[in-house]
């Protein structure tokens, strides 16, 4: 789909004209903002260990579900707000709901999972209600610091949404055809790429000034906070759970023999910051663990599109 017919999609949603075609980025442009003013805390959630076990492949099914349960309640919260606000001019640019609201998608995932009963077997853990809270009260007092809840959750499962989607679909050995995983496809783009251009566009053409653009950068530090206390919680329930890892055939830094250079995670992120010598360990890990090449691949192509993050 091409970014005109994408406008036109968005204008029969009620977005309204804004100028699409503006492709050179300034420092006052609010995409250029977030993503410098999130770099830092950006880098700390890639760093937590959930994150970093998701990564690597060593996935908790338990635990993946129950992200899966924390996802629901926020973007519910979220699509709630959304809707509530559809109009605002201040977010009304950036109603997309054909092509991002994950809700539904998420309720199907549920329902895979825990069965046509799902709703009386989940609950909104206290992270995640944390979070909910704080969705409700910008969307019903702020609503203007919605679109830092929206930029932070849906273009990061834009950026990296398919490759996680293959790291999870291998290592929990999940239906090629998809079930569980709804969350993760949006078929309502065709072209991410140029969406994330679209969205990206529609922000930097909103009427801000000075101090809402660094309120809205403030508050996306926060939503990203609020996303690293899910995982840090998702990571303390993992403690009390006995569970065998469900690992996609990578080795982990303690099946190294204590040199994490060894580790193909650690080559390639290495690599993807352009390091050559990286690059070599991660083709030779590759060809030792011919078990493990789609993910090794994957993992590549995720650390490039948390780079890429920061030139949206």
């Amino acid at each position: 789909m091409s970014a005109d017919k994408m406008a036109t999609t968005a204008s029969a949603n009620g977005a309204g004209p804004v100028n699409e075609g503006k492709d050179t980025l300034s420092s006052e442009d609010l995409s250029e903002l977030l993503a410098a003013g999130t770099k830092e805390v950006h880098e700390k959630a890639e760093n937590t260990q959930f994150v970093k076990d998701f990564l690597k492949g060593r996935i908790r099914k338990e635990l993946f579900k129950l992200g899966a349960v924390a996802l629901y309640y926020t973007y519910t919260a979220m699509e709630e707000e959304i809707e509530r606000n559809k109009d605002h001019p201040h977010f009304a640019p950036l109603y997309f709901p054909t092509e991002l609201h994950r809700r539904e998608a998420l309720a199907r995932d549920l329902e895979y999972f825990y069965g046509p009963d799902w709703q009386s077997e989940v609950s909104c853990s206290p992270a995640a209600q944390r979070y909910v809270d704080r969705i409700h009260e910008v969307g019903q007092e702020d609503p203007v610091l919605l679109v830092s809840h929206a930029y932070t959750r849906y273009m990061g499962d834009l950026s990296g949404g398919q490759v996680l989607k293959k790291v999870a679909q291998r290592a929990m050995k999940l239906p090629p055809t998809g079930e569980g995983l709804e969350f993760y496809t949006f078929d309502g783009i065709h072209s991410t790429k140029e969406f994330k251009q679209l969205y990206r566009s529609r922000m930097n053409v909103l009427v801000l000034d000075g101090d809402t653009k660094k309120r809205l950068v403030a508050e996306a530090v926060k939503a990203f906070q609020f996303n690293m206390e899910v995982f840090d919680e998702l990571e303390e329930i993992g403690k009390t759970i006995q569970e065998d890892v469900l690992d996609a055939g990578m080795p982990v830094h303690g099946a190294t023999g204590g040199d994490i250079s060894k580790c193909p995670y650690y080559s390639a992120k290495m690599a993807a910051a352009g390091g050559s010598e990286y690059a070599c360990q991660l083709a030779m890990a590759v060809l030792r663990h011919p078990t493990g090449q789609v993910l090794c691949a994957a993992l590549a192509a995720a650390l490039a599109g948390f780079a890429a993050w920061y030139l949206m």
